[in-house]
């Protein structure tokens, strides 16, 4: 596979490790005779962290088989986060440190999760377009505040911190853009 053909998702191998890309930019030559750059952003599926590389539109790159399998969170302990493959009903765990940026938006029970699998090993998680949290802690509402578009932080139950209007309190269940980490909408 050459490094023209990647796309948003794509897994692959360099160096021994698997590459999740999460971000491609394609920046064009300023020369006639330059190359196209690929600016890949991805995150190692081993340990978690960031990757930032540009790569040649003609390199050459290991592509990884990679089968997505419905799996669903059943729970966080000290070895990690444990999965159950939804047909299956097989068990795997993942160390935190693995899940990276998704680890904020894992909550028990949570559902519509994709599980990167490949050669019987679990390489990391796709997690949905969004999830439903519940705001754990924040300042209290205001009244009339949907009058105006301001915006307060608020502490979710994973930890995770988001900008919600000002007229939400502790309780209440909204929607998180897992991409952005943004609030959209109330569940």
């Amino acid at each position: 596979m050459k490094a023209n053909e990647l796309k948003k998702g794509m897994v692959f191998a360099l160096d021994g490790h698997h590459i999740r890309v999460r971000q491609l930019q394609v920046q064009a030559p300023s020369s006639r005779s330059g190359n196209t750059l690929y600016k890949v952003r991805g995150q190692d599926l081993a340990s978690g962290q960031k990757f930032e590389r540009n790569f040649k539109g003609d390199e050459v790159l290991a592509p990884v088989d990679v089968s997505r399998r419905a799996v669903q969170l059943l729970y966080r302990d000290a070895d990690g986060c444990t999965f159950m493959d939804e047909e299956s009903y097989e068990q795997y765990t993942l160390p935190e440190e693995a899940l990276g940026e998704e680890l904020p938006f894992l909550s028990d029970g949570l559902q519509g999760l994709s599980a990167l699998i490949s050669e019987g090993l679990l390489l990391g998680i796709e997690l949905p377009a969004s999830v439903v949290l519940e705001i754990v802690d924040c300042a209290p509402g205001m009244k009339a505040a949907s009058s105006s578009a301001r915006t307060k932080p608020a502490t979710l139950n994973t930890g995770l911190v988001v900008q919600v209007p000002e007229y939400l309190t502790p309780g209440e269940k909204i929607k998180v853009n897992t991409e952005t980490r943004e609030f959209i909408s109330r569940a």
